[in-house]
């Protein structure tokens, strides 16, 4: 763990503005630094801040703009929300800057009186069962990278599958599974990167199966997601009467959880309203929901050795707690793909301790803590990266708003920067040749991507053709030519 003043702590001066780095310009990275802006010390005067927001791609946003399927109804009004704060103009914006690579924290305690590292989880978490490394078995952080347009991921994907299986029960398995399922025309109307609409397009998906282990009152999407499936065009959901278990904790869910008696609800109108005979569902593509399945095993063929050709499961039953025990009975479907949606898991940062077991830097409220536990001085952690990847968006303000309270308590004691400047760690990163952009820089290139949008085709949709939002920009290196020839026009 590398700290600026080892030797003693100094009382921060109110001479000059408290600067603070934050890592990570994601809803939970813009969400301290607006909680800063806003806080009390602020608001009376008392404090004055300079607050400069990091992030390794050109672009904000984060898990908005990487994580969240195009066809999100929610996206909109998150990145509404996330652009007012940034576009104050109180907040300075630095992209396509590495942490670990072009900035060290030795670095940011240099230049900065504390340091927020909100740098998400990106990694799927592992699912340890035979056969996951066989062609065609994926994770779901991979695929959703790849159709969102990240920078850094492959402009190809495999999408070579009739019969695909989902292993998960949360809005990311609810997401891959409706991307996977929707026919590519549906999704024009989105952001969706030309690439990804071309693969889409030529998909030969017919059916879709997701895999919950437990019952349908422990499932762990939200009731807009799981509406979301039934607005797809041409696609049937299909449910099974022998996975609608309850036992006396789903009752008393159903009971006491407004969120849980209308999935539920959903689901069983769903079920109620499907046709006894399955042959009679007409549309050409299939999204099936399974419950009550546990996977032991992906598999391959003789005809095809080291591609997925099915995967097995040991069926569960609820034990009256809410949590499943094995049956014994295998259950085997035939499929050529497999995408695991288990949850996300956090990367490890330089100079930082690591809890490698969850996926997170150990903190204390937000207080990041070296190898023997103790403070570190001035360092912070908010956002998945403090406590895993758990919870909605919205719990995120709660989070920073706990980090943000210990950075205010501590403020006359944090570290004091040794380059407090504003402009010097500009300096810095031209000095070492970074090609970082600006929100002047996002402007124009959110700008061009509406501007393609718009001299795009209309999308051929079931109900007309409608005229495509945006286009998203791919390619790391036009996104930062673009962002950085318009700061230069304007300079």
């Amino acid at each position: 763990m590398t700290n600026s003043n080892p030797d003693s702590l100094q009382r921060h001066s109110l001479q000059r503005p408290l600067r603070v780095a934050v890592v990570g310009s994601g809803p939970a990275g813009v969400y301290a630094a607006d909680l800063l802006t806003k806080s009390a010390p602020v608001a009376s005067g008392e404090l004055t801040l300079s607050i400069d927001l990091f992030d390794r791609y050109p672009a904000p946003y984060g898990l908005i703009r990487y994580g969240v399927a195009p066809d999100h109804p929610r996206i909109k009004g998150i990145v509404n929300a996330l652009h007012k704060v940034l576009d104050r103009g109180d907040i300075r914006f630095f992209g396509n800057v590495d942490y670990g690579t072009d900035l060290s924290l030795e670095d940011l305690q240099r230049h900065y009186d504390a340091v927020i590292f909100a740098t998400g989880a990106i990694k799927d978490a592992d699912l340890n069962i035979p056969g996951i490394e066989l062609e065609g078995s994926f994770g779901a952080a991979d695929f959703v990278s790849w159709y969102d347009g990240h920078p850094d991921v492959p402009r190809e994907w495999p999408l070579e599958a009739k019969e695909i299986a989902v292993i998960g029960n949360g809005n990311v398995a609810l997401d891959v599974a409706r991307v996977l399922s929707k026919h590519a025309d549906e999704l024009l109307v989105t952001e969706i990167p030309d690439n990804v609409y071309r693969i889409l397009k030529e998909s030969p998906v017919t059916d879709v199966h997701v895999f919950g282990r437990r019952g349908p009152a422990q499932v762990k999407f939200t009731p807009l997601e799981l509406r979301e499936l039934s607005h797809s065009h041409d696609v049937d959901i299909v449910l099974y009467p022998e996975d609608f278990e309850f036992d006396e904790a789903s009752d008393r869910e159903i009971q006491t959880n407004n969120q849980v008696k209308t999935m539920v609800g959903t689901l069983t109108n769903w079920i109620a309203e499907q046709p006894e005979d399955l042959s009679e569902l007409t549309a050409s593509r299939r999204l099936h929901l399974h419950f009550l399945h546990n996977p032991v095993e992906i598999f391959d063929s003789a005809e095809t050795p080291g591609k997925v050709a099915g995967i097995r499961f040991e069926r569960t039953e609820l034990d009256g707690t809410g949590n499943v025990r094995g049956t014994g009975e295998i259950l085997e479907y035939p499929v050529q793909a497999v995408y695991r949606a288990i949850g996300y898991f956090g990367s490890y940062l330089p100079d930082v301790e690591f809890d490698h077991r969850r996926g997170v830097i150990p903190n204390d409220g937000g207080r990041v803590l070296d190898a023997d536990g103790n403070f570190v001085p001035g360092v912070y952690a908010t956002g998945w990266i403090k406590r895993g990847p758990v919870g909605l968006i919205g719990h995120t303000k709660g989070d920073a708003l706990e980090t943000i309270g210990h950075l205010l308590e501590a403020r006359e004691d944090l570290p004091v920067a040794a380059e407090p400047a504003e402009d010097a760690v500009v300096a810095l990163l031209e000095g070492r040749g970074v090609d970082y952009t600006t929100w002047e820089g996002w402007l124009a290139l959110d700008a061009h991507e509406k501007a393609l949008g718009a001299a795009a085709a209309p999308a051929p949709t079931h109900k007309g053709d409608i005229v495509r939002e945006r286009v998203k920009v791919v390619s790391r290196e036009e996104m930062v030519g673009i962002s950085r020839d318009a700061a230069v026009a304007t300079s």
